[in-house]
């Protein structure tokens, strides 16, 4: 088949993870892959312990201005204009170039954050495709919140429900955060999303295609509920070796941009019982408070229960100290970061208390183990609602009037997971289903497998 796609994504962990999936899953059904993002991410992929396997991927990495990879203190929008205005330059000199040579790129798909590909890529006049990381529901909701009913979001209190078209009621808190107020670190999110709609909107193709990090059997009704995109389920986008039950150590086509040596906790894991560890992990961007941490430290050894948490140093390089730190490493294993899909797969791994990023819901979702719901910004009270009340896979903890969840409300999230209750058997069976369905949707004849190749042949039969 000759067909090379582009693919462009942000250059950080929850967006080169499943891109790295989707290309693979697209190489894997006869397609040709070029995958492109900054310089410094490919850079500590490939720096990795356990670099990821590229057989039949390329991999052309662009120079955004931060070569040595950036931080908070360089300005998070200084961060975003640089790597939008060089990254432009350079994949449109890609095209080009490509093109020029005889061997043009037949399509052009990009991520969340990066809308100016799209735009790159009308310019010189190669069809592209939005490939959205996130649920379709939260695609829904923002595209209607640019489309004529923002405000509906502005209305009533936090209590009130938020009716919109094909979806479900939804509360304020369900609500992705950036809508709610623009006053975070991240405030430049809102704008591109606009963007993103924008573009649809403006498509000259009836009903454009969206692809979509979700299965249909998970979010039937939000993947049809806007008549004017085309949006096709084409995950979970996570690596096969978690889904089809094969050897787990076969990571293949990861993107770890921090490294971890996973011997160590791979063997405390190995002495656990099966289901009676509790994994903790708030990925790779949320930083809690030192109050919050102490809480949560409270809850886990009030549940006595053995457990992994992973906890990365503070956006100032320091490690996150608190007061039962010593206590809490009799009961548990603290670590900076781990190989999430291989704890999350592991027998021993009864609960996760998650932040709701959508790569760790799907990951908990696709790995069969209830959840903890945690969820702290962003997409993430959107995904703890879709858990929940959709897929009856997890608990969602309630903070107290200061926004800190307390010990005891953990202790008790924890106990309705884990416990022998009814809500707790009613979540493990819950779970279980849902891992045979994430695993059907991505076998050959699956939904997702079905809606990935019928994005590749309309590629290769130019339907723009």
């Amino acid at each position: 088949m000759d067909c090379h796609i582009l693919l462009v994504t942000f250059p950080a962990q929850g967006h080169i993870n499943p891109s790295l999936q989707f290309a693979k899953r697209l190489i894997n059904i006869g397609a040709q892959v070029t995958f492109s993002t900054s310089l410094s991410a490919i850079r500590r992929m490939m720096n990795n312990p356990t670099p990821p396997i590229t057989n039949g991927l390329n991999l052309v990495p662009f120079s955004d201005g931060y070569d040595d990879g950036w931080n908070m203190s360089d300005g998070i929008q200084n961060f975003v204009s640089a790597f939008r205005h060089r990254g432009s330059e350079a994949v449109a000199s890609l095209i080009s170039d490509k093109a020029s040579q005889g061997h043009p790129f037949a399509h052009v798909v990009y991520t969340t954050f990066v809308p100016w590909v799209g735009h790159v890529a009308r310019d010189l006049q190669v069809p592209s495709t939005l490939l959205w990381i996130q649920p379709a529901t939260t695609f829904d909701i923002y595209y209607y919140y640019f489309t004529g009913y923002e405000e509906i979001f502005k209305k009533g209190g936090d209590d009130d429900a938020i009716e919109l078209p094909g979806l479900s009621l939804l509360s304020r808190h369900d609500i992705p955060t950036y809508i709610l107020s623009s006053s975070t670190t991240f405030d430049f999110a809102l704008p591109h999303y606009k963007e993103h709609v924008e573009i649809l909107e403006n498509e000259i193709t009836k009903r454009p295609l969206v692809l979509v990090n979700t299965f249909d059997a998970f979010e039937s009704k939000p993947l049809i509920a806007i008549n004017k995109v085309n949006m096709l389920g084409i995950g979970p986008l996570i690596p096969s070796a978690f889904l089809d039950g094969k050897d787990p150590s076969d990571t293949s086509f990861g993107g770890d941009l921090i490294q971890s040596n996973k011997g160590y906790y791979a063997d405390w894991l190995n002495m656990k019982e099966d289901s009676s560890v509790i994994y903790v992990a708030f990925g790779s961007y949320s930083e809690l408070s030192k109050r919050q941490m102490e809480e949560i430290g409270k809850g886990l050894l009030k549940s006595k229960r053995p457990f992994l948490w992973v906890i990365r140093a503070t956006k100032s390089g320091e490690e996150m100290l608190f007061s039962s730190k010593e206590e809490l490493e009799k009961q548990g294993m603290i670590v900076p970061w781990c190989s999430q899909v291989e704890v999350l797969s592991h027998k021993a791994v009864g609960c996760f208390v998650t932040h709701c990023g959508w790569n760790s819901s799907m990951e908990g979702l696709a790995s069969g183990v209830p959840m903890v719901l945690f969820p702290l910004w962003s997409d993430q009270g959107t995904n703890a609602k879709l858990m929940e009340e959709d897929g009856k896979i997890g608990v969602r903890v309630a903070a107290n009037g200061d926004g800190i969840v307390e010990g005891d409300e953990i202790v008790r999230c924890l106990e309705n997971v884990m416990g022998e209750g009814e809500k707790g058997v009613e979540l493990r069976s819950k779970a279980k289903e849902w891992k045979n369905l994430a695993k059907e949707a991505v076998m050959e004849g699956g939904s997702s497998d079905v809606n990935l190749r019928v994005f590749l042949d309309h590629v290769v039969g130019g339907n723009h």
